[in-house]
């Protein structure tokens, strides 16, 4: 099938303005920070390619990293780590799965369902309940290794994944602690935008225009997709255009898979993205309980809302850290920034090392 991210958006342009209705911001130089390092490499950690099923038979990617001091017979404890939506595992969640590893983790991070190295047809599809399976998939898989403690496996979920991470949890309870960290509610993001700027008709439009699609790519039609990063700046961008630019759009977090056309990362597809309309992974949050929930925000992170309404919904025993000088994506990879301190102390506490 042919596809084209150049074909013309209209309703779905909608969500975009939604969601990055932050004002606009001039273009200039783009500044990589000092304290930036996706790709951080660990001679303390030993990293290997892995892959596994899902409970569908989907072929499920990841590295997996492990502390080369680990006592010979140790069972470690074990967290999953999921990248932001749109990314994938080499964009901020081998940088966590990395930092756990040296703190004595066994950390697998994960490509989601039709992202990366992960299966899954079309490319770039949204199917937030395959991406909480692929969550339950990594404990299948962590589970059967002789040297993880099956009753000692955690999750890390960064932007979307914290919200993937979550519906899992819920349903999975040999997840024993979920920390998020610059967590989007991808359901009320795409129902709503941020601050509830979206309107309903404009959801509706987004809707109509998706179910069009399908009849189109049905037909032989050239597949369509939204949201993501844009990929270039002008005089118009927006500040959150320029967040996520600066970062998946140079080299300070820019990866294109194998096989795949740069002009697609991050966006979903079209057709497939309303998917999101259903998503509610808030609801029933509570249930969780009493196994623990860490939200993780920056101060001035356009997402913070929905750290603190999971906080606000969710019970005991959990927590909301607000990094000082954090915005969305500072927590991706600015090691300087991100708290991986409080999450070992985190992990360390409802996992036990």
């Amino acid at each position: 099938m042919r596809t084209g991210i150049k074909a013309k958006l209209t309703a779905a342009a909608l969500f975009c303005a939604a969601l990055l209705s932050a004002g606009t911001a001039q273009a200039a130089e783009v500044k990589i920070p000092a304290d930036a390092d996706n790709f951080y490499k660990s001679d303390k950690v030993e990293m290997r390619a892995v892959e596994f099923p899902n409970l569908y038979k989907m072929k499920v990617a990841g590295s997996l990293f492990t502390p080369k001091d680990a006592k010979e017979g140790a069972k470690l404890p074990a967290i999953i780590v999921g990248h932001p939506m749109g990314a994938v595992k080499e964009q901020s969640a081998n940088l966590y799965a990395t930092k756990m590893a040296e703190y004595g983790y066994a950390a697998l991070a994960i490509d989601l369902s039709f992202w990366g190295g992960s299966e899954g047809q079309p490319r770039n599809a949204v199917l937030p309940d395959m991406y909480a399976e692929d969550f339950s998939a990594a404990v299948d898989y962590l589970g059967s290794l002789p040297f993880v403690d099956r009753n000692r496996i955690g999750a890390i979920g960064i932007c979307g994944s914290g919200s993937f991470a979550i519906s899992a949890a819920k349903i999975d309870p040999r997840i024993k602690a979920v920390a998020t960290v610059s967590m989007y509610n991808m359901g009320n993001a795409n129902r709503h935008g941020l601050k509830n700027a979206l309107t309903l008709e404009q959801r509706k439009q987004i809707i109509e225009e998706a179910a069009l699609q399908r009849w189109a790519e049905y037909e032989g039609g050239a597949t369509r997709y939204t949201s993501g990063t844009v990929h270039e700046l002008n005089e118009n961008s927006t500040p959150i255009e320029r967040e996520f630019y600066e970062y998946y759009r140079t080299p300070r977090g820019e990866f294109t898979p194998e096989g795949v056309d740069p002009m697609t990362t991050t966006h979903p597809t079209l057709s497939s993205n309303t998917k999101f309309m259903n998503f509610y992974p808030f609801e029933d949050i509570e249930t969780i309980s009493p196994r623990a929930l860490l939200f993780i925000t920056g101060d001035t992170a356009h997402s913070r809302e929905f750290s603190e309404d999971a906080y606000k919904r969710a019970a005991e025993p959990k927590e909301l850290v607000v990094v000082k000088g954090a915005g969305h994506v500072d927590l991706y990879d600015r090691v300087g920034l991100i708290p991986f301190g409080k999450l070992n102390e985190f992990f360390g506490k409802y996992l036990g090392k």
